[in-house]
């Protein structure tokens, strides 16, 4: 792209932006209009506020239009960008998930950092990356390599990433410091507990709670999981340092690392949090905390504690409210599956059960359910281990195995409180079968999960269990096999051709046609550049027929039924897949690494 005198201008400066010049340049260039250009300029004049702020910020604070984009506003992404290119220099989106904090923050002082606007985002041996907001203001760069002895690379970023990542890293990082050493730290001790209680973490439930630098890397932690989207916690103790890990659409990612004493006083204040027995190590425990996000919408913790050599691991999951969707079509029911799964749970009596491994998704499927059919005419009742989500919609029972209070006792007691709806978390055994199936033939709808494979062999499980066939045939309404995909970012998806070789492993021996369209991820602002942004669910929906439930008997042959399901209609999870491939939704090699190509009994 030709650059304009009025760009030049700009590009041969050195020194500080200034709003005028970038105005102009803007105007120039065909981003803005004059007269919104003047509108800027007299508001940044007239108002106390803005005087400290950045110009881009003030620029993109004003939610012009973009000349050159109709329809769209000049975001200050955008700018950050298009200033990057006049500078020559390269444009970085800071990901806070791909830069050690730990090593970044040694390179430079905050003083220093904030005083030129520089955040230290990359180190090595031989070259330190910076992310300024200045790009024309470099004189700091050449003093800093002569210091450090490396080279100084510079990349342009948005100011107001700039300054958060400044105080959150420095910020942090001065925290585990003080906390690891506060006797030895040159700052006021008295405000600090001794730290030698929070390593033995005392009996009282105060030591590690009123630490305020533990307080704040655990504030810190919590808020930077909501923002990043993670569905888990990972905090795992180590010999030389403790790992922090984050688990984002299914995904592991490794976030940051802290000293052992910090990552034991981390989780003595976790614990403390959750309600759980400070003093106790060596036993696993479970609790859960209640807090808040930024943007202030409320959100439940589940913690769970578990003994390690090296120390307590702690694994946090996250429940938004907002994942539990009312609508079936938001957890990526197709229309006739979302048809097919009303039918049902809509019905007066029965047993619905929902199967995969952990983590694919069960528990929204039955929560969002019980939320469509909870109405005031019903009495919708739950014995969960331990409750996922707490919900005013309907009543709610925890398994308490220390007093005998378990699944089976749950649902003989449930029975006595005039339900219509029963929700039991798992079925283990025997016992916990017989409560369901006595449940549904004593006129209630039951739901429930079982952790097998796929749906026909839901039916043969029951059957280890020790459940006589004859009641499986009376009882069992329909059975659902699920797992969770990935999504395609839906603002930076590509189109691209489907290899016919992939798509017929995929759909081997059923007759799918080679989608017309198909996209593959890319990577942008809005997905963290992983070409992914959240999960959906697929379904594999087995109706139990007058055909299946004569089949049901001792000795079930499970190749036989499960060819007659997909006789009956029953499509496999890889077809259901392949239909959400067609929609754009995912793609194929990411439904292969959740789906083997042909699944057990489907083929």
């Amino acid at each position: 792209m030709a650059v304009s005198p009025q760009s030049a201008s700009l590009l041969g400066r050195r020194g500080r932006l200034a709003l005028d010049e970038l105005l102009a340049t803007l105007v120039v260039e065909g981003y803005l209009l004059a007269e919104d250009a003047k509108q800027v300029r007299m508001g940044s004049r007239s108002g106390r506020s803005t005087a400290e702020l950045h110009p881009l910020v003030l620029i993109a604070n004003a939610q012009l239009p973009n000349q050159r984009d109709p329809g769209r506003a000049l975001s200050l992404e955008g700018l950050t960008a298009w200033l990057a290119g006049q500078a020559g220099l390269p444009y970085l989106k800071i990901d806070p998930m791909k830069i050690n904090a730990a090593v970044v923050t040694q390179v430079v002082s905050r003083a220093y950092a904030e005083r030129h606007r520089i955040l230290p985002v990359a180190a090595a041996p031989g070259e330190v990356t910076f992310a300024t907001c200045e790009p024309f203001d470099g004189a700091w760069a050449a003093d800093l390599a002569q210091m450090l002895r490396r080279d100084v690379k510079r990349v342009v970023s948005s100011p107001l990433d700039i300054n958060r990542y400044l105080l959150e890293f420095y910020g942090v990082q001065r925290s585990i410091q003080l906390a690891q050493d506060a006797k030895g730290s040159g700052y006021d001790s008295s405000a600090i507990l001794n730290f030698e209680q929070l390593l033995e973490l005392g009996k009282s439930g105060e030591v590690g709670a009123d630490d305020r630098h533990v307080v704040h890397i655990v504030d810190w932690l919590l808020q930077y999981a909501f923002e990043q989207r993670a569905s888990d916690i990972h905090l795992e103790p180590r010999r030389e340092t403790g790992q922090m890990r984050f688990r984002i659409d299914g995904v592991m990612h490794k976030v940051f690392e802290l000293p052992p004493p910090v990552m034991t006083a981390v989780t003595a204040r976790i614990k403390i949090l959750s309600r759980m027995d400070v003093s106790e190590k060596r036993r696993p425990q479970d609790g859960r905390i209640k807090t808040r996000s930024t943007s202030g919408r409320e959100v439940e913790l589940r913690i769970s504690t578990m003994p390690t050599a090296f120390g307590e691991k702690v694994v946090m999951r996250i429940f938004d409210p907002d994942i539990v969707a009312k609508d079936f079509s938001q957890l990526g029911f197709s229309p006739d599956e979302g048809e097919a799964w009303r039918a049902m749970v809509e019905r007066p009596h029965g047993i619905v059960l929902v199967t995969g491994p952990t983590g694919s998704g069960k528990t929204t499927t039955l929560y969002s359910t019980l939320k469509h059919l909870a109405t005031p005419e019903l009495n919708v009742c739950t014995v969960e281990d331990p409750i996922e989500m707490v919900s005013t919609e309907f009543n709610q029972m925890q398994v308490q195995p220390a007093i005998d209070l378990d699944f089976a006792a749950g649902v003989r007691t449930l029975l006595r409180q005039d339900p219509d709806i029963i929700m039991v978390g798992e079925i283990r055994d025997l016992e916990t079968a017989q409560m369901a199936v006595q449940a549904s033939l004593t006129g209630h709808l039951v739901l429930s999960t079982l952790h097998t494979n796929d749906a026909p062999s839901a039916v043969t499980r029951l059957l280890d269990l020790g459940v006589p066939h004859y009641l499986i045939q009376s009882t069992l309404t329909g059975v659902v096999a699920q797992r969770l995909l990935r999504t395609l970012c839906p603002y930076c998806k590509q189109e691209t051709e489907q290899d016919p070789h992939e798509w017929t492993a995929l759909t081997h021996g059923w007759s799918v046609p080679l989608p017309d369209k198909v996209y593959k991820p890319h990577g942008c602002l809005e997905c963290r550049n992983t070409g992914f942004k959240g999960r959906t669910g697929i379904y594999e929906m087995m109706q139990l027929s007058s055909r299946l439930r004569g089949l049901i008997s001792a000795q079930l042959d499970l190749s036989h039924f499960g060819h007659a399901a997909l006789a009956e209609g029953m499509r496999p999870l890889r077809i259901s897949a392949a239909a959400q491939v067609a929609r754009g939704v995912t793609t194929v090699q990411e439904v292969l690494t959740v789906i083997p190509p042909i699944e057990h009994g489907s083929a």
